[in-house]
């Protein structure tokens, strides 16, 4: 047995909710989870179809993308996920998939707009889309500048990667982080309904205006901060 079976089984099973969650298809998506203490994650094998997906598939690498233990070669967003988690050390998991409505705001290069309370339930800014990648970024490592484009649009926009867990990358598709690996799958379940969401309010009213700032204010503080009160104590 690997001695990182216990991180292995974190990553393992955080990929196989991608699928359940209809997040997915064939393998258009991979998820990681770190070990801080450490300083390794597991992070999904790259072409491998979910359906023949297996625990000890997943490949351990360090945060300068250097595999650590596995047979098989990582996922192709590995620099991607590496360079996050060396950046940003608060983060415990990382996602990304090309989920329908989520990718669809990205190719179309648009912020999901905050039109409802479940989007405040979570954040109270629209989600942001970053530009695509200028092509001196493309014929560089990729993988490696899609990392420094997601921190560069939080930075531009003075976001925190704490308080914003969630991006669109232009033309490309989400990505999602979180304190642990199990929010970031749940956030990128949260960004595509919040995607379709939108998507469908705009078809019903194509100037539906943006959820006004009270109720912003109170959805999310309802959820966050020292004033909460959803859900109970022992699960805050």
């Amino acid at each position: 047995m690997s001695k990182y079976s216990d991180l292995k089984a974190l990553a393992y099973e955080a990929n196989m909710r991608l699928p359940e969650l209809g997040l997915v298809l064939f393998t258009f998506g991979n998820a990681s989870a770190v070990d801080r203490d450490l300083g390794l994650f597991a992070i999904k094998p790259s072409g491998v179809p979910y359906k023949q997906l297996k625990e000890e598939d997943m490949v351990i690498m360090d945060y300068d993308a250097q595999v650590i233990e596995g047979d098989m070669r990582p996922s192709s967003d590995v620099n991607t996920h590496a360079l996050l988690y060396k950046e940003w050390d608060n983060i415990g998991g990382i996602v990304h998939t090309h989920s329908t409505y989520a990718t669809s705001w990205a190719q179309a290069q648009v912020d999901i707009p905050i039109f409802g309370t479940t989007h405040a339930d979570h954040l109270t800014v629209d989600i942001p889309c970053a530009p695509p990648m200028d092509d001196e970024m493309i014929k560089g490592d990729y993988e490696y500048q899609t990392g420094w484009q997601i921190i560069n649009e939080l930075s531009d926009r003075d976001l925190s990667p704490d308080e914003v867990e969630m991006i669109l990358i232009g033309n490309h598709a989400p990505f999602t982080w979180g304190k642990d690996v199990n929010k970031a799958v749940y956030n990128s379940a949260v960004l595509e309904e919040v995607a379709k969401m939108a998507f469908l309010t705009r078809q019903i009213n194509p100037s539906a205006p943006k959820l006004k700032d009270a109720l912003v204010d109170k959805h999310f503080s309802r959820k966050h901060g020292p004033d909460s009160y959803y859900g109970q104590e022992n699960q805050k």
